[in-house]
């Protein structure tokens, strides 16, 4: 079949818009590394690990800590938020009535638009008293869990409804034929065809999880350590460098850029992760 001349102009502006984008990441990785790189040659690399804590005008630049603590901050979203938010993709495909699946589907999308301040606004005003009640400070790990929960579960639930949704019909059909019950066939059809979608909006959560900033900044203590509890401080990289950049300077700023290469780098691991995934399922 034989492409219009409108069709050949989208795919051409597409395929501009690709590029774009993809040069635009590009750019911005060979600015964090370059940006990097003199801290790297004088600080060392091993020391981002080794050191006891950060104290940049002390010549210690840990980064062991806040990594230690933007690992479990992000961990303890996604154990809370996967299937809370998996829940809530089964709910609206096989147990809400349609009027009620689609509002639901309209309250997460408004939930997933929030911006990150206000969601740090209400858990530093309403959450971290709460924690403060049940164990001082307030301020801790287990706040800074509970409000990327609350910030990651909207991406997870939109996902698993689409892919849920996305399962040919003739799975369900099959399923009702062998006379399975409703929650046989979530549980042994649905879900098993679904892993790839699933899997992959897994991924797209850590890594908005990895990187919040604001609303991290304003619920966790900001103390640079190693939690032992969930009701411990802890700062994290990205608020680490929120904090830090506006008067850092020499091999501080270059360690700042550091802590971001890191991010980057892990970012850029899910992000080829979920490619992957996502080539998997279109190939199954």
């Amino acid at each position: 079949m034989s492409r219009s001349f409108g069709d050949t102009i989208l795919i051409w502006a597409l395929r501009a818009c690709a590029a774009i984008a993809g040069a635009v990441v590009l750019l911005i990785g060979c600015f964090v590394l370059a940006e990097s790189i003199p801290a790297l040659a004088s600080i060392g690399l091993t020391r981002f690990f080794s050191d006891a804590s950060w104290h940049p005008t002390q010549g210690l630049y840990g980064l062991l800590p806040m990594l230690w603590g933007t690992l479990l901050a992000t961990a303890g979203a996604v154990l809370l938020a996967t299937p809370l938010g998996i829940a809530a993709g089964v709910f609206c495909n096989f147990y809400a009535p349609p009027p009620l699946a689609k509002i639901y589907r309209r309250i997460l999308e408004l939930l997933a638009g929030i911006p990150s301040v206000v969601y740090g606004f209400w858990g530093l005003m309403v959450l971290v008293p709460l924690i403060g009640r049940l164990q001082p400070p307030g301020p801790s790990l287990l706040a800074g869990i509970l409000v990327l929960t609350l910030m990651t579960l909207p991406t997870i639930a939109l996902t698993a409804d689409a892919a849920i949704r996305s399962v040919p019909d003739d799975y369900r059909r099959a399923a009702a034929a062998l006379g399975l019950s409703r929650f046989a066939t979530v549980r042994r059809v649905i879900l098993p065809v679904a892993k790839s979608g699933l899997l992959t909006g897994v991924i797209l959560q850590v890594g908005r999880a990895l990187g919040e900033t604001m609303a991290i900044l304003m619920v966790c203590g900001n103390q640079v350590q190693t939690p032992r509890s969930v009701f411990d401080p802890i700062r994290t990289l990205t608020a680490n460098i929120a904090l830090e950049m506006a008067y850092a300077t020499g091999s501080h700023r270059g360690a700042l850029f550091v802590s971001g290469l890191l991010l980057l780098g892990v970012i850029v691991c899910l992000v080829i992760v979920a490619d992957r995934v996502a080539h998997r399922r279109v190939h199954v």
